[in-house]
C-alpha cells in the first residue's frame, strides 16, 4: 500500500469510495433517495472541486493499492479554535477494514497536522449510529467530547432522514496517533 498526498487525478476514485462508504454506513441517517440517486454525482462534484483547487489549509491523503484509491483522509488545519484540525473525511474500502489502512491514514494525518500546526489538536465528527467508527476512534485514544445534530450533505435538509445526531471525537495531542 502506498500512502501519499492526493492529486487531481485521484478525485474520481476518492468520490467513488466516499459515495460507497456513505451508502454502506449512512443509511438511515441520510435519505435513501439521496444515497440511491444523487450521492455519486454529488461526491464527484465536491472532490473534483477540492482536488482542482486545494486550499492551503487542507491535506488530503490517499492509500493507493495500485488499482486505485483504497482509502483517503481529508483534513482542514485550524478549523476550530478549541479543537484544532478537522479530519473531515476518513473512508477505507470495506474489503480493507481491519487491515491497518485507517490506522495508517490517521497516523499520517496526525503527523501532517503536527508539522503544520504543532500546538493544535485534531477532531472529527462521526454519526451516532456508526458504532464501528466510534469503536475505532476510541481504540486510537479519541475522546467523545460533544453531541450535535448532523449537518445535511451539501446544506440540503431533504438529504437527511429525520434528525440524526453526530459525535465529536477529539485528540488534544495528535502525536498519540503516530505509529
Amino acid at each position: 500500500m502506498e500512502y501519499r498526498e492526493a492529486t487531481s487525478t485521484d478525485a474520481p476514485g476518492i468520490a467513488a469510495l466516499h459515495a460507497a462508504s456513505w451508502q454502506a454506513h449512512y443509511r438511515g441517517a441520510y435519505s435513501d433517495e439521496f444515497l440511491d440517486g444523487d450521492v455519486v454525482a454529488d461526491r464527484i462534484a465536491v472532490w473534483t472541486e477540492r482536488m482542482n483547487s486545494p486550499g492551503a489549509d487542507t491535506i488530503t491523503l490517499v492509500a493507493d493499492a495500485g488499482a486505485g484509491v483504497a482509502g483517503f483522509a481529508h483534513t482542514i488545519i485550524g478549523e476550530d479554535p478549541r479543537w484544532g484540525a478537522l479530519l473531515e473525511n476518513l473512508h477505507v474500502d470495506r474489503s480493507l477494514h481491519r487491515h491497518g489502512v485507517g490506522r495508517q491514514l490517521m497516523s499520517r494525518t496526525a503527523a501532517a497536522v503536527l508539522q503544520r500546526a504543532p500546538s493544535r489538536g485534531l477532531h472529527l465528527w462521526v454519526l451516532e449510529q456508526n458504532t464501528q467508527g466510534q469503536a475505532f476512534y476510541s481504540a486510537l485514544g479519541g475522546r467523545c467530547v460533544e453531541r450535535a445534530p448532523t449537518l445535511p450533505p451539501g446544506g440540503h435538509p431533504e438529504r437527511l432522514n429525520g434528525s440524526p445526531w453526530r459525535l465529536r471525537f477529539a485528540w488534544t495531542d495528535p502525536s498519540v496517533l503516530i505509529a
